[in-house]
């Protein structure tokens, strides 16, 4: 069976990691349910040549053409719409990634606000002891974040500030997305060849 994964994008800088992890869910036939809250758009819009609709609905047919996904394959959800599968623990997914992640998210899951779908499948992640990541992009880090960062650690959460490594020699920022991006795929669990394995790089 493909993996259920839930997929949330947060109006931090990185909207590249978040979109190139969605192309790569889609092409290992994952069935992916898409959060994408406002500032993310206006993120996206900012940092590449994407100008998404607002709809969930007109979200969701453009990027199952975008990325040639099956249909059904991409749900996009929006923000209220607290019947979405994911809202509870009978419907929730086998992993959930937050990427990129704000710090205002962060410390709303941290929390269990919930006051929203997107922190709601956050924290329906925890308390079923899914996998939850949480790809944090903010420097520097104040001393609120990182007690966050340790809290949400505590609780099980994986986190994972987007700091690429270089010893893979990037050829071009699309090497540098796709570590982050493979390093994600790599503990949801599913394969990837993104990037190679530790000593396994040509020299």
């Amino acid at each position: 069976m493909s993996k259920q994964i839930t997929l949330i994008m947060t109006g931090a800088s990185g909207a590249q990691y978040g979109l190139r992890l969605l192309e790569e869910l889609v092409k290992a036939n994952a069935t992916i349910s898409l959060l994408i809250s406002r500032p993310a758009r206006i993120v996206i819009k900012t940092e590449t040549t994407l100008d998404l609709p607002a709809r969930s609905g007109e979200i969701q047919q453009f990027f199952t053409k975008q990325f040639n996904a099956s249909a059904e394959q991409i749900k996009v959800y929006e923000r209220e719409q607290w019947m979405a599968p994911i809202a509870s623990g009978s419907g929730v997914a086998d992993a959930t990634v937050v990427c990129p992640c704000t710090t205002g998210t962060l410390s709303a899951i941290a929390m269990g606000s919930s006051r929203n779908l997107l922190e709601r499948a956050a924290d329906v992640a925890l308390k079923e002891r899914k996998k939850l990541i949480l790809v944090v992009r903010e420097t520097p880090f104040s001393e609120i974040h990182l007690e966050n960062m340790l809290k949400l650690s505590r609780m099980g959460a994986v986190i994972m500030p987007a700091n690429p490594g270089f010893y893979q020699q990037p050829k071009s920022l699309e090497d540098i997305i796709d570590f982050m991006v493979a390093r994600i795929l790599d503990h949801i669990g599913i394969s990837q060849k993104l990037l190679p394995t530790w000593g396994e790089m040509s020299d």
